[in-house]
């Protein structure tokens, strides 16, 4: 926790917002979709998902298969407060609704259902196909529910260790990528040179708690020198990479 606290006042003083970014591309995707303060109908819906995970009186034995919780000390959790504690904030569920959005994605892929926040958002995308993974039978159970109940019953959830699940998925692309789950350095490494066989130029890769600690943010660095990434972006919260051939190699840090 020291770690992150520390980094984040780090991340202040290097931050800036679309006045200190020159790219085009970055300047629009800053400006018109990171500052977007519209409210979209759909905030309401992703409002009342989270609404019904707080209100259940559920609780569920939880498989955790990455870097631990710091907030949880037994593997019985109660549904309410894995959305409180552990959950995508509404903040940037409304984030990311406009990322994809903006990027009018057709198909995507998430490690990291848990309890079908985030999901949701890519579910809700017009012709988008989704495939999420989940390594906790219990907390994908919770997710298929919910999102059925929201109108999602199409959404395919796979239950699967991460590195299992891509190395056994079909050679397809995607458009956005979203990876929330396993904080450790190594396994971030080996998700991401699994993860690049299913990019394309302009697929949008999405890395979750790249300050959750040291080895994160190295696992973050080595990505972002990474020679197919062009574009990366560090948010602080989320560290966001872009294939775009057709842009130079520039790293941006922006504040939110």
């Amino acid at each position: 926790m020291l770690y992150a606290i520390v980094s984040y006042f780090k991340f202040l003083v290097k931050a800036t917002n679309q006045h200190g970014v020159h790219s085009p591309f970055v300047y629009a995707l800053v400006t018109k979709c990171f500052y977007d303060k519209k409210k979209y109908p759909a905030y309401t819906i992703l409002h009342d998902y989270r609404k019904v995970l707080l209100q259940s009186k559920e609780s569920i034995l939880v498989q955790d298969f990455g870097a631990g919780s710091r907030v949880f000390k037994t593997n019985t959790r109660k549904v309410k407060d894995i959305t409180k504690h552990a959950g995508i904030s509404l903040k940037r569920q409304q984030l990311l609704y406009r990322l994809c959005t903006w990027f009018k994605i057709n198909s995507s892929l998430e490690l990291g259902t848990s309890l079908g926040l985030s999901t949701i958002v890519l579910a809700m995308q017009k012709n988008n196909t989704l495939i999420s993974v989940e390594g906790c039978e219990n907390t994908a159970e919770v997710a298929r529910k919910k999102l059925r109940d929201f109108g999602h019953p199409e959404v395919e959830i796979v239950v699967s260790d991460f590195k299992k699940a891509l190395e056994s998925l079909p050679k397809t692309k995607f458009d956005f990528i979203y990876v929330d789950g396993n904080h450790n350095k190594e396994s971030t490494l080996l998700y991401f040179d699994l993860l690049l066989k299913f990019v394309h130029n302009d697929t949008v890769l999405i890395f979750d708690d790249i300050y959750w600690s040291k080895g994160m943010t190295e696992a973050w660095k080595a990505i972002i020198s990474h020679p197919k990434v062009t574009v990366s972006m560090d948010t602080f919260y989320w560290g966001i990479v872009f294939f775009r051939k057709e842009q130079k190699k520039e790293s941006f840090t922006i504040r939110l």
